[in-house]
C-alpha cells in the first residue's frame, strides 16, 4: 500500500534533502556572486550598469543594427541606461523560435520630487514620491542612501550616490515618540504614515548668514559642492532613496540571505548568470532586464514598449525572419519572485499551493487577482514541459500562488509577453517580506532559479 501511496500521491521535499556536498558547494559560490551583485545594484541604473560589466568580461558586445551574427555570438542592448537585452546567438533559426528569460530591475522605492527641498523649523528636508507598492509605516526611522542622476541643461548627466560608502552620511524619515502617538496609534497602518509624510531628513546647521532659509542653503551649498549643481537641477533628475542596509546572510545556519531589492534583482542575476554560462545553444537565449514593472510595465524602459521588439525585430532580419514567426515559435520565463509561505501570517495562505522556502524555483501558472484577472494563465502543456525538463536536470522546483482567493493579487511582466504571441510562465525565487526594505529569500531556491533559467536555454 506504501508503494501505491508513493506511486499516486504528490509530495513535495525539502531541497536540502536532495541536494549532495557537490552542489552545496555550488550553491554557496552562486550565492556569493549574487549577493555581491544585490549589494552594488541598489536602482535599475546601477543593475543594468554592473549587468553589463558583467556581461562584457563574458565576451558580449554592443550590439549595432545590421551587424552580421553567427552562431555563439554574443551582443547586447542598453535600453537608455535602464533596461538591457542580451543575446546568444543560437545554431537553428529564428524562425524557430528563441528561449527567453525575463526580469525585472527596478524595486519599491522613494523618489524625490522634482521641486523637493525645503526648510522648516530650522530643519531640512527632500520631498518625495514613492515608486510601487510599499508599505509606508516600513520606510520610516530607517537609514536612507541616496542615487540617481542629476541631468544638466549642458547635456552633462551627473551621476549621485551619497550613503553607500560607510564613510558617507546618511539619512532618514522620521517618526512620532510612542509618548506622542495616541491618536496616530488608533489609525490603520495604511494611514498612520502618509505619503506626503515621507519626507526625508537631510540637514539641520544654518548657513552662517542674515537671510532666510538658512539650513537649505547650507545643504545646497554642500551639493554643490559635491556634485556643482543647483536647486533648479532637479527639475531635471532622477533621484531616489533607498534602504541603506547591506546584504547580509541571515539565520544561525546562514541559509537566508537578507537584503534590499530581491524583488526582481535575484532573478535578474540568475537569468545573467545562465545565459553567461550556456553553451552552443540550439536556439537563440534571450535575457531581459526591464524596467517599470512595479509600476505597471509603462515606459520606453518598460517591457509594453516596443524596445523588445526592436531588438528581436533586428535579430530576426539578420536572418530573413519575420518577428511573428519567431515569437510564435519562442517560450518565455517570467523570472520574477512568489510570495513564500510565512507561519507568523498563515491566516492570508492557502498553504496547498503556496510556494516555500528551500523548496527551490517556484512555478507560478497564473499571478492576478478577482478570478484570475490580469494574468496570462500558462497552459497545462507549458507547466508539463518544464516537468520533464527540471525532472531530466535535477532542478528543484514547486508550484506556486499568490495567497488565498480574494485575499489579493498581483502581476508581473508575464502577460505582456504573452500579448506577443510567445508561450510564457512565471518563474522565480520565493520571497519572505516583498517589497519591505529589507526582504529574505532562500540561498537554495536562488540556486535553483539559475539552473532552471540554464536548463531552458540549455534544453536541446
Amino acid at each position: 500500500m506504501s508503494d501505491l501511496r508513493e506511486k499516486l500521491f504528490y509530495e513535495q521535499k525539502n531541497g536540502y534533502d536532495r541536494l549532495d556536498t557537490r552542489e552545496r558547494v555550488a550553491l554557496e559560490d552562486y550565492c556569493r556572486e549574487y549577493m555581491a551583485y544585490l549589494n552594488e545594484s541598489r536602482t535599475e541604473r546601477e543593475a543594468v550598469r554592473n549587468a553589463i560589466a558583467l556581461a562584457e568580461e563574458q565576451g558580449f558586445k554592443p550590439y549595432v543594427p545590421g551587424m552580421a551574427l553567427k552562431a555563439g555570438d554574443k551582443v547586447y542592448k542598453n535600453n537608455r541606461g535602464k533596461a538591457l537585452m542580451l543575446a546568444v546567438i543560437g545554431k537553428k533559426p529564428l524562425s524557430e523560435g528563441s528561449v527567453i528569460a525575463g526580469a525585472h530591475v527596478d524595486s519599491p522605492r522613494l523618489d524625490l520630487k522634482q521641486v523637493t527641498m525645503y526648510e522648516s523649523d530650522e530643519l531640512c528636508y527632500f520631498k518625495t514620491h514613492y515608486y510601487g507598492g510599499i508599505k509606508k509605516y516600513q520606510w520610516v526611522t530607517i537609514p536612507l542612501e541616496l542615487h540617481g542622476v542629476v541631468a544638466l541643461k549642458s547635456g552633462e548627466v551627473v551621476d549621485v550616490v551619497i550613503g553607500r560608502d560607510p564613510e558617507d552620511p546618511r539619512f532618514v524619515i522620521t517618526d512620532l515618540l510612542p509618548h506622542l502617538a495616541q491618536d496616530q496609534m488608533k489609525k490603520t497602518l495604511a494611514e498612520g504614515i502618509t505619503g506626503e509624510g515621507l519626507n526625508i531628513l537631510i540637514g539641520s546647521t544654518p548657513y552662517d548668514d542674515e537671510g532666510k532659509d538658512r539650513v537649505k542653503l547650507a545643504v545646497m551649498s554642500i551639493l554643490n559642492d559635491m556634485y556643482d549643481i543647483t536647486e533648479e537641477d532637479f527639475l531635471s533628475a532622477e533621484l531616489v532613496a533607498v534602504p541603506a542596509f547591506d546584504v547580509s546572510e541571515i539565520g544561525l545556519d546562514r541559509s537566508l540571505i537578507g537584503g534590499y531589492g530581491h524583488d526582481d534583482r535575484v532573478c535578474a542575476f540568475a537569468e545573467l548568470k545562465a545565459i553567461f554560462d550556456v553553451q552552443d545553444p540550439e536556439k537563440t537565449c534571450v535575457c531581459i532586464l526591464a524596467d517599470k514593472e512595479e509600476i505597471g510595465s509603462e515606459g520606453v524602459s518598460g517591457m509594453q514598449s516596443e524596445a523588445f521588439d526592436c531588438f528581436m525585430a533586428d535579430l530576426c532580419a539578420a536572418q530573413g525572419v519575420e518577428l511573428r514567426r519567431c515569437f510564435e515559435n519562442s517560450f518565455c520565463l517570467s523570472a520574477d519572485v512568489s510570495n513564500a509561505f510565512d507561519p507568523n501570517f498563515p491566516e492570508v495562505s492557502e498553504k496547498r499551493n503556496e510556494s516555500k522556502v528551500n523548496y527551490g524555483m517556484a512555478i507560478c501558472k497564473y499571478t492576478g487577482a478577482r478570478g484570475k484577472s490580469g494574468t496570462s494563465d500558462a497552459s497545462a502543456e507549458i507547466v508539463a514541459y518544464l516537468r520533464r525538463l527540471y525532472e531530466r536536470e535535477n532542478v528543484v522546483w514547486q508550484m506556486a500562488a499568490l495567497g488565498k482567493v480574494d485575499q489579493g493579487g498581483g502581476g508581473t511582466i508575464a502577460k505582456f509577453m504573452a500579448n506577443r504571441n510567445i508561450d510564457t510562465i512565471d518563474a522565480g525565487v520565493p520571497v519572505l517580506s516583498m517589497h519591505a526594505p529589507f526582504e529574505v529569500v532562500g540561498k537554495l531556491d536562488c540556486y535553483m532559479t539559475y539552473k532552471g533559467v540554464l536548463a531552458a536555454y540549455a534544453d536541446r
